[in-house]
């Protein structure tokens, strides 16, 4: 039941890894967002996580920090690595 009516969404742009993955994140911490209102905010968080796993985006520390909570646990295959500027410049400076 859950997961038929997750699949409502899934966003046109996504890849199936990426929504498998956002699929169980969203599953996962369904029953804490139960109102329309609070399934808007569920479906804005597992975005965040979403880009910031397969994009790369940046968010405050303290988003961050929520949305890697409750996406504890999630394995996702293949995942992409980002480099982020600073870590560029530290590494340049110890050549």
């Amino acid at each position: 039941m859950e997961a038929d009516y997750v699949k409502q969404f899934k966003s046109f742009c996504e890849s199936d890894k990426q929504w498998r993955a956002r699929e169980e994140f969203i599953i996962r911490n369904l029953e804490n967002f139960q109102d329309d209102s609070e399934m808007d905010k569920l479906l804005a968080l597992s975005m965040v996580w979403a880009n910031h796993v397969f994009m790369g985006c940046r968010y405050s520390d303290e988003l961050l920090g929520r949305v890697f909570t409750m996406a504890k646990g999630i394995q996702v295959e293949d995942a992409p690595h980002f480099t982020t500027r600073d870590e560029i410049m530290k590494r340049n400076q110890s050549n």
